[in-house]
């Protein structure tokens, strides 16, 4: 499609279609991956609390500014810019958005390659179980197993490639199949499920045995926590507000040239961050309870995801079960934030060597 040729343009074809694409551009691995051990790191629920602050006072506002700007301009993040500026350099900012998708696209599409990894592994782990011998592993034993192979797999020469390669082979067939007929048809499959699996995982975890006190991490503040480290809890949050939301990375405003003149943009952009943000507090009751029930430290950091939960899931009756159903979660996750980075690419290049 040519960028002089708006009318043209594709769109999404239905209001929960709208929703569901930018929310699964907001809810990813920033959501389910980063925000429980970030949370964790700076203080739990007063961590929260400031992040809900962020996202109500700058979150909403920036995200429907983009849905405005890509709306009315019917363009990709640069030519929308050119297109409300002429002849000044803010289109630059547009340009920003492409290169950081580049980048975020670099390492993200990495990060659920692992995902990929562990899905597969799970079902390994699930046929070989007794000859593993998870049920006579203690605590140090299994933390030590689970380790052993993230540390290998990590180091590898090939797998993470190949999770890569897997990894953006689906993305771009979502992406090239167009924005009705790929990602607002897959948003519509992918989105629903995903807060299915995360619900059964919630309802799980807090029956566990001192699941009680991960709750209590979570919602209950402990306002000392500011007095000790203020400046990184606020950046922290900050942060966290505009990775999870997909703020000045020009998705949204791409997402917003799709959405039709009909559609109302605040209520889009509230519905959007309420989803993201429900999932994100959802995530943690996933995590925080299990974590707490087995007396692991909620501030652990990445290995979180990748040691310590599967660790724990060994532990739980059923539990190879579980961490098959929390490693698609993540699966799902982290493909609909991957197609929403690489939408941003490609309806540039698109666009402007049209």
């Amino acid at each position: 499609m040519a960028e002089g040729e708006p009318g043209l343009r594709d769109s999404f074809s239905s209001k929960f279609g709208v929703i569901a694409a930018a929310a699964g551009s907001a809810i990813g691995l920033g959501n389910i991956w980063r925000f429980p051990y970030v949370a964790g790191q700076n203080g739990g629920a007063v961590f929260l609390i400031i992040y809900l602050l962020f996202i109500a006072a700058i979150g909403i506002p920036v995200m429907m500014s983009e849905f405005v700007i890509g709306r009315s301009a019917q363009r990709n993040p640069v030519g929308a810019f050119k297109l409300i500026a002429p002849g000044k350099k803010w289109y630059f900012v547009g340009l920003l958005g492409v290169v950081s998708a580049f980048i975020i696209l670099a390492f993200y599409t990495v990060v659920a390659g692992w995902t990929l990894e562990y899905l597969v592994q799970s079902v390994k782990w699930m046929a070989t179980s007794g000859r593993i011998g998870f049920s006579q592993m203690d605590n140090a034993a299994l933390k030590e197993f689970f380790t052993g192979h993230y540390q290998g797999f990590i180091d590898g020469k090939w797998r993470p490639i190949l999770w890569f390669v897997v990894m953006m082979f689906f993305t771009g067939y979502i992406v090239i199949s167009g924005v009705k007929n790929g990602i607002e048809k897959y948003a519509k499959i992918l989105m629903p499920v995903l807060f299915l699996l995360l619900i059964v995982l919630v309802v799980r975890s807090v029956t566990l045995e001192g699941a009680g006190e991960g709750l209590l991490f979570l919602f209950r503040p402990d306002f000392s926590q500011l007095v000790h480290a203020p400046v990184r809890i606020i950046i922290e949050a900050l942060g966290q507000a505009f990775f999870s939301l997909s703020i000045g990375m020009g998705t949204l405003i791409t997402y917003g040239s799709y959405i039709q003149k009909k559609e109302n943009l605040a209520g889009t952009a509230v519905n959007v961050a309420a989803a993201d943000t429900f999932i994100a507090v959802v995530a943690g009751m996933a995590i925080f309870p299990a974590v707490f029930a087995f007396g692991i430290d909620p501030g652990e950091g990445p290995e979180l995801v990748y040691i310590t939960l599967p660790a724990i899931f060994q532990r739980m009756p059923g539990g190879l079960i579980w961490a098959f159903m929390f490693f698609l979660l993540l699966c799902f996750a982290a493909l609909t934030s991957t197609i929403s980075v690489l939408e941003v690419i490609v309806a540039y290049f698109s666009e402007q060597l049209s």
